[in-house]
C-alpha cells in the first residue's frame, strides 16, 4: 500500500491527500457479497429501516446525482466504492436492468452516492464531479468498467490518467480536479455518516425508501423490494 500511495505522488491527488492529512488508507477487504469497511458500527438487524429524511441529506455538501424523477414514490440510494468488486458486478451485470425497468420508465429515482474506501476511489469522484452533471456518471460508469485496470496497478496514478484520458481530461484539467480539497472533506464526511447514521457494513448498500439492503442482490430481489412499494 505504501508503495501504491507513492506512486499517486506527483499528480493532483497527492495534494488533496496531503491537505486532508488522510494519508493513503484503504477500508478493509472482501466479503461474500460485499467489500467491508473498517470503522463500521455493529450491523443492523436484516431490513433495518432508516429515516428517509435524513437519507436524502448526505453530509459535506457533496451533492446526488439522481437518475428518475424527483417526485418519484420509491427512492433507491446506493453507496459505492469504484475499487469495490462488488460494485462493479452489480453495475455491469444487475443496474442495465433495473435502469430499463424502473429509472427509464421514471417508476422509481436512483441516486448512487459516493463512499470513499481509500485514495483511489476519491481519485474517481473527484473526476466525476469535475466533469459536471452531464458527464457524472459517464465517469464512474467508465471507471467500473475498467476497474481490472487501474484498481490492481501497480502504477495506479498512470493507470487512472490513462482512464481520464478516454473520457476528455487532459494533464492540467485532471490535476486541478484532484486539488479540491473541499470536496476531498466533503467525502469524508458523507463516509462517516454513512458509517454512524445508516450502519454501512460494506459496498454495495442499498437503501429503498429507507430499508437497508446489503451485497450486490439480484435484479429479483430488487424487484421483490420495489414492486411492492410501487402497487
Amino acid at each position: 500500500m505504501a508503495n501504491r500511495r507513492n506512486m499517486l505522488i506527483g499528480t493532483g491527488a497527492a495534494v488533496v491527500v496531503a491537505a486532508a492529512g488522510a494519508g493513503w488508507y484503504f477500508l478493509g477487504g472482501r466479503t461474500e457479497t460485499a467489500s467491508a469497511v473498517e470503522g463500521a458500527a455493529p450491523a443492523p438487524a436484516p431490513g433495518a429501516q432508516f429515516d428517509v429524511a435524513k437519507l436524502m441529506t448526505p453530509a459535506g455538501d457533496v451533492k446526488d446525482h439522481p437518475l428518475g424523477p424527483l417526485d418519484a414514490r420509491v427512492v433507491m440510494i446506493e453507496y459505492l466504492s469504484p475499487t469495490c468488486p462488488h460494485c462493479a458486478a452489480f453495475h455491469t451485470d444487475v443496474y442495465p436492468g433495473l435502469k430499463a425497468e424502473y429509472v427509464d420508465t421514471n417508476k422509481i429515482q436512483f441516486i448512487p452516492r459516493p463512499f470513499m474506501r481509500n485514495v483511489l476511489d476519491a481519485v474517481v469522484f473527484m473526476l466525476a464531479e469535475a466533469a459536471g452533471d452531464a458527464k457524472y456518471h459517464d465517469v464512474i460508469d467508465t471507471f467500473f468498467k475498467t476497474q481490472a485496470q487501474w484498481a490492481t496497478s501497480n502504477t495506479p496514478a498512470d493507470a487512472m490518467f490513462a482512464v481520464a484520458q478516454q473520457l476528455g481530461f487532459t494533464k492540467e484539467s485532471y490535476d486541478a480536479a484532484l486539488t479540491n480539497q473541499t470536496l476531498y472533506q466533503g467525502l469524508e464526511k458523507l463516509r462517516d455518516q454513512a458509517l454512524n447514521d445508516f450502519k454501512l457494513q460494506g459496498t454495495p448498500t442499498f437503501y429503498i425508501n429507507g430499508k437497508m439492503l446489503t451485497g450486490e442482490n439480484t435484479l429479483e430481489a430488487l424487484k421483490a423490494e420495489i414492486d411492492p412499494l410501487l402497487a
